[in-house]
């Protein structure tokens, strides 16, 4: 297995989506071609399953080094109300688009950190959407919390507005990770508000940890999931640590590079983590996840209905979901858009009347094709591509995927590609052999993190 790791910890893409954001077509989206693919999309499935939003709330009062968030960094809570306004404005431009009422299936709310928020205007942002829209007869309503900045009066009040499910950001309990991290929150703190959450009713509590971290180690890994399992979280994600700080800057620069585990060391945490959650009683989950069986994205992976999207997994899919606030990623389906990515940028186009994307794209017929196959491979680690793909297409992701199969990871039959259990953490190198946008540009500079 460390020659496998070794072999395959290349950079490579995470698959929120295909294409993946550096392969969209550069010349993006023109405005006019995204309002049409949503427009269609929301035709084709607002009755029938309705659609999602993913609501970006970016601000948050101190900087945690491992994040690759887009954020801003203040303690000014008077920016709170005009953030608020300016994305009801931009809900407005889509329902003045869309012309009948939404029905919400999904609502997220990611970040940055959404407790930032005071209850008052998390009431009023919500309060806002549904005087355009209704609640799909099933819905699903969840929102991320810093543990340090969420109150008994902001679980209740997201509760009251329809919320059953949260996460919160733990990454690792160590002190030194912490420091280095620089995200100080105590273990005591984090019961109080899982046990608040759990007494106010919340159905499923998600804990998100980190691996990979600097000055992580075999003994702090097992004390940090120690400490999570006690609580019983009802998901953990257990996400590899990205660093990228070519991307990101001074926020990653926090460390030395020779403070990170090394690519065995990496994997050897993993590895250690997926086996104390399996002696607990949680189920793998696609990758990077784990939920109790009582949990409804086990259930959803157990019934065929797991999708992934730019929230990561989720339980249930909607054709068309919609991102608003800055930075924030729409899917059609069909296309995808980008918001701009600074608040004052972004502020200034809804201002004007106009939908802040400034870059996006629209996939063609074998995007959309190919973009079926990884969601199946990153969901049901299998997928059939027998009758969908041209024979040479077909034979070159074959060969592609010859090293793969020689290792013994997965199995092919009848035009079907099976994961093994021993290819499940390579999944995304599996990905790359069908990813035709990667294939063809072949990036000159690193842009991925390492697969494991």
């Amino acid at each position: 297995m460390k020659n496998l790791i070794q072999k395959y910890n290349i950079p490579g893409p995470r698959y929120t989506s295909y294409p993946t954001v550096p392969f969209w077509d550069k010349e993006g989206i023109a405005l006019e071609d995204w309002k049409k693919s949503t427009i269609k999309s929301f035709n084709e499935s607002n009755d029938t399953e309705g659609i999602s939003l993913y609501i970006h709330l970016p601000f948050c009062e101190s900087l945690c080094t491992f994040c690759a968030c887009h954020k801003r960094i203040t303690k000014r809570h008077s920016v709170e109300e005009p953030y608020i306004t300016t994305v009801l404005k931009e809900w407005n431009l889509y329902c003045d688009m869309l012309g009948s009422r939404p029905k919400i299936r999904e609502i997220h709310l990611g970040g940055g950190t959404p407790t930032f928020f005071s209850s008052k205007n998390l009431t009023e942002l919500f309060e806002g959407i549904f005087k355009r829209a209704d609640k799909f007869e099933s819905f699903e309503f969840s929102y991320e919390g810093h543990p340090n900045h969420t109150s008994e009066e902001q679980l209740q009040t997201l509760y009251d507005l329809g919320s059953r499910r949260n996460s919160f950001g733990i990454q690792d309990y160590d002190p030194v990770v912490q420091k280095a991290i620089h995200r100080i929150q105590s273990f005591e703190q984090v019961k109080k508000i899982n046990d608040l959450s759990r007494k106010i009713g919340y159905k499923s509590i998600s804990h998100d940890l980190i691996f990979g971290l600097p000055f992580q180690t075999e003994e702090s890994i097992r004390n940090t999931i120690k400490n999570t399992i006690a609580l019983k979280p009802d998901r953990i994600a257990y996400y590899s640590y990205a660093h990228v700080p070519w991307i990101k800057g001074v926020g990653q620069r926090g460390f030395d590079d020779k403070d990170l585990p090394k690519e065995n060391e990496k994997r050897h945490l993993y590895e250690l983590g997926k086996q104390l959650f399996f002696d607990a009683g949680y189920i793998e989950i696609g990758m990077d996840h784990f939920a109790l069986p009582t949990d409804s994205l086990y259930k959803a992976l157990k019934n065929k209905k797991l999708h992934r999207n730019f929230m990561g997994y989720t339980a249930g899919k909607t054709q068309l979901m919609i991102g608003l606030g800055m930075s924030s990623i729409s899917d059609s389906w069909y296309a995808f858009a980008q918001n701009e990515k600074t608040i004052e940028t972004y502020t200034n186009k809804v201002n004007q009347g106009v939908l802040p994307i400034f870059r996006g794209h629209l996939l063609s017929d074998k995007d959309l094709i190919i973009r079926k196959h990884i969601l199946n491979l990153m969901c049901n680690l299998e997928t059939e591509f027998q009758n969908d793909l041209n024979e040479e297409i077909k034979a070159n992701i074959i060969h592609r995927l010859q090293p793969i199969i020689d290792d013994g990871l997965i199995d092919i039959y009848d035009g079907k590609i099976v994961v093994k259990e021993e290819g499940r953490m390579f999944v995304r190198n599996i990905c790359m052999a069908f990813d035709l946008r990667l294939i063809e540009n072949k990036p000159e500079t690193r842009i991925f993190s390492m697969t494991i």
